[in-house]
């Protein structure tokens, strides 16, 4: 279930702990899967002070994606 947050470009995030994937929703509208994502990461992006740079530098570039809406 996604996670409402106080973001400059995010909007919500949820984990799926049994297949390791992150969605994450953007204020821009776009929602997106990232595939094989560690509980650990997802973890720091729960508690990074700036959702948005945890997001650009842990994961945007680091995971494969699809865009789901």
């Amino acid at each position: 279930m996604p996670i409402p947050v106080i973001s400059s470009g995010l909007q919500s995030f949820g984990y799926d702990e049994a297949t390791c994937t992150l969605e994450i929703e953007f204020h821009s509208g776009g929602v997106y899967q990232y595939s094989r994502v560690p509980l650990s990461v997802y973890q720091g992006l729960m508690g990074a002070l700036s959702h948005c740079k945890f997001f650009h530098v842990y994961i945007k570039n680091n995971y494969s994606y699809q865009r789901i809406s």
